[in-house]
């Protein structure tokens, strides 16, 4: 008789075996792993919020990035602001120095020291974090300013900011020197001072008079070209009297000429002899208006100039004297590429904020604006102020000369302090500040989201270590009760049910 074996029950307890050690397998695999499954299938109903929440923790990860790229683009720039803040109060000290001691190359300690501070400041226009120049506006790839001897000295084609201010003061001075005024006598005891064209934007130009000479009767400016007349009458001025004239400077600022009625002989200087008649009086005046106005066109005026060549130059376009002789031109035209130097070589960018040439979204519903450029009001105002002051030159055998770069420390003093209404470095840094605090702020927000992003995550595809700890330690004591059954079947045989006979 054939005797089979338990092959049922074997079967059942192999394939429990078997079902637990994939159980063991996959608690294993999610102790190291730390997650529900390999695969989506794997990991529960509410892995659809998983993949939605990760797709959210991916963007704020790019979003953080960006925020790091920024910050550190605005630190770099800030450091290359603060410095050119500390380079126009170097230069304004320096050019408040009562120093006018002109040296072999034709410029003061002051005008030497703003070339050097020159040259740091366009350096520092030119400075990159990372491959990106931080000046240029969106032109990230090009540098923002031509270099220094460019600016100052142009090229064999273009025209630089030398010889800019060579022509405009020649154009100032007029073919007379006289600031391109006119001092005539119409009759013989009057004196007239005028300007030479109508309309003109060159030299000196009459704004005012204001006169206690008694007996004299005094009208203008007015008329086209401006015109100021000055009538003594049947009689002198008594001694002490005064006329003084008003003057408008090329640079937009005012100068005035005092002159006083004098008995004494020689008349003291900034005053004129009372003559023995009125006609000789006026020639007295005339005379004393004459020298005056050349002085200060020789002196004031020449400052004035190159001040106001700078703006000029700088202008977007240059503007240049527009026709020859240079001593009686009257126009302006613009310069172009082909014969004058652009100083500024990025990109214009937008022309309501220099911030918004770069621009990058930091949030969901947050643009921060970080843009830079070296033609910024603030910046091209110092930088011209140190460029002239850095360009005019004068012989130390000049008898204006201390005059001149007194003239021109003054107003390089003046041009470097704030002015009111007018942006500052300071204003740039603000707008820098602003950008970092509305990061720092769309950080902290990502931060908490991403916290509660995380959570989402984890209890979707993640494990309990102790949980799982625990049934594996279950399983494996199942598996150990399993295999001791299966063993103990495995010695059975009909013999041990049979009697021992």
């Amino acid at each position: 008789m054939a005797i089979n074996s338990v092959n049922y029950g074997a079967s059942i307890l192999s394939q429990a075996v078997s079902n637990i050690n994939s159980q063991l397998s996959e608690l294993q695999t999610q102790l190291t792993s730390g997650k529900k499954s390999t695969t989506y299938a794997g990991m529960g109903i509410n892995e659809g919020f998983a993949i939605a929440a990760r797709a959210q923790l991916s963007n704020i990860s790019a979003f953080s990035d960006t925020m790091s790229n920024i910050n550190t683009y605005i630190n770099v720039a800030n450091t290359g602001l603060q410095s050119i803040v500390d380079i126009g109060t170097t230069v304004q000290n320096g050019a408040n120095s009562t120093s006018q001691d002109i040296k072999a190359s034709g410029q003061t300690t002051a005008q030497l020291t703003a070339n050097a501070q020159l040259s740091s400041m366009l350096g520092i226009l030119n400075m990159q974090a990372g491959d990106r120049y931080l000046f240029s506006g969106s032109a990230v790839n090009t540098p923002s300013v031509a270099d220094m001897d460019t600016i100052l000295n142009g090229t064999t084609t273009q025209a630089g900011l030398k010889t800019v201010i060579s022509e405009r003061q020649q154009a100032d001075l007029g073919t007379s020197g006289m600031g391109r005024l006119v001092v005539t006598s119409p009759t013989p005891t009057s004196v007239a001072l005028g300007e030479d064209v109508a309309g003109s934007p060159f030299g000196m130009k009459l704004s005012a008079v204001s006169s206690t000479l008694t007996g004299a009767t005094v009208t203008g400016p007015a008329g086209s070209p401006a015109n100021i007349s000055v009538n003594l009458g049947a009689g002198n001025p008594n001694d002490g009297d005064k006329i003084s004239f008003a003057f408008t400077m090329p640079d937009g600022t005012s100068e005035s000429i005092d002159l006083t009625a004098s008995s004494a002989n020689p008349p003291p200087a900034g005053s004129f002899a009372i003559g023995a008649t009125p006609t000789a009086t006026a020639a007295n005046l005339n005379a004393a208006l004459t020298t005056a106005i050349g002085n200060l066109a020789n002196t004031t005026l020449v400052a004035a100039s190159a001040i106001r060549a700078g703006s000029d130059f700088f202008d977007e376009p240059p503007q240049r004297v527009g026709t020859t002789p240079l001593g009686s031109a009257t126009t302006l035209v613009a310069g172009t590429p082909a014969n004058t130097v652009s100083w500024y070589t990025g990109n214009p960018g937008p022309t309501v904020s220099a911030r918004a040439s770069a621009t990058a979204r930091v949030d969901q519903s947050v643009t921060v604006q970080y843009g830079a450029q070296a033609d910024e009001p603030a910046i091209r105002r110092q930088l011209q102020t140190l460029a002239v002051f850095s360009a005019v030159t004068t012989s130390p055998t000049n008898p204006n000369g201390a005059a001149q770069v007194s003239a021109l420390s003054q107003r390089v003093a003046q041009n470097l302090a704030p002015q009111p209404g007018q942006q500052t470095i300071e204003d740039i840094q603000a707008d820098f500040a602003a950008a970092q605090t509305s990061m720092k702020d769309a950080t902290a927000r990502q931060k908490q989201t991403q916290g509660m992003l995380q959570n989402m995550v984890d209890s979707a595809e993640g494990i309990s270590p102790d949980q799982v700890a625990s049934q594996i330690l279950a399983l494996q004591t199942n598996l150990q009760a399993s295999y001791q059954t299966t063993a103990m079947l495995s010695q059975l045989s009909l013999t041990k049910y049979l009697p021992v006979g």
